[in-house]
């Protein structure tokens, strides 16, 4: 029999998975601008391979508990089709922004970087906004369509989809609102300038519930997928 999670320990989960991915994101930004001299290109590799190693390993190690949205996209998309209870929803969004907010800390303590900063990154435009939806849409059509054929394969999946759409967006694929958020406060290679966000987050929606909407069709029982893609909501129906 699978043990049970309670609520708080699946909203633990969250808030330290998604620290712990923003640590990566932010922290490898800043390490590859100091070792890539200059060098845009490398600084954005470097970045890109940590942030998808780093999402395998945290869903791989909290998804069992929680499910390893990390993402408020993701937890909303996978509350449409009954995967997640909407009583959980809001407790979820929290721990994730909460969550996305301590790993930018801990990422400028850990560089010595002045903790509380605020982005002038500039990060505009239609194509930046399509960017968005385009990546978010390519993250929810993999979630949904790996789960249906191999669970165990969507941690792998989302990490190589990741790692990949960081080069074939403008935007280099942030795909989650908790993120973009927090990335508002940090003024290093990931940050976001703040009036930029809001059209970010939209188009991120947008995006995963289109995808959901379109796997919905292309896949009648994505109502029961979605009991199993995220590792708790199977576990715990059969236990």
């Amino acid at each position: 029999m699978t043990r049970q999670h309670s609520l708080a320990q699946k909203l633990t989960a969250e808030t330290l998975g998604t620290a712990f991915l923003l640590a990566a994101v932010v922290g490898s930004g800043i390490m590859a601008e100091k070792l890539s001299a200059g060098n845009v290109s490398l600084a954005l590799l470097e970045n890109t391979i940590a942030t998808g190693a780093a999402l395998v390993a945290l869903i791989l190690a909290f998804g069992p508990i929680s499910g390893g949205h990390f993402n408020p996209a993701v937890t909303l998309a996978d509350a449409t089709q009954g995967g997640l209870s909407w009583r959980d929803v809001p407790g979820y969004v929290i721990a994730q922004c909460v969550g996305a907010m301590a790993g930018v800390f801990a990422a400028h303590m850990m560089f010595g970087e002045v903790v509380l900063q605020t982005s002038v990154h500039i990060r505009s435009g239609g194509s930046q906004l399509f960017s968005e939806f385009v990546a978010t849409f390519g993250l929810l059509a993999t979630i949904w369509g790996c789960s249906r054929v191999r669970i165990d394969a969507v941690p792998f999946a989302v990490g190589a989809y990741i790692t990949s759409a960081y080069w074939f967006t403008a935007s280099t694929s942030f795909a989650n609102p908790a993120v973009t958020l927090a990335r508002c406060f940090t003024n290093t290679f990931t940050g976001i300038r703040p009036k930029d966000a809001p059209g970010f987050v939209a188009m991120q929606l947008l995006g995963a519930l289109a995808a959901t909407a379109l796997f919905r069709w292309l896949s009648p029982a994505l109502r029961e997928v979605a009991e199993g893609v995220l590792v708790p909501h199977a576990s715990e129906r059969r236990s």
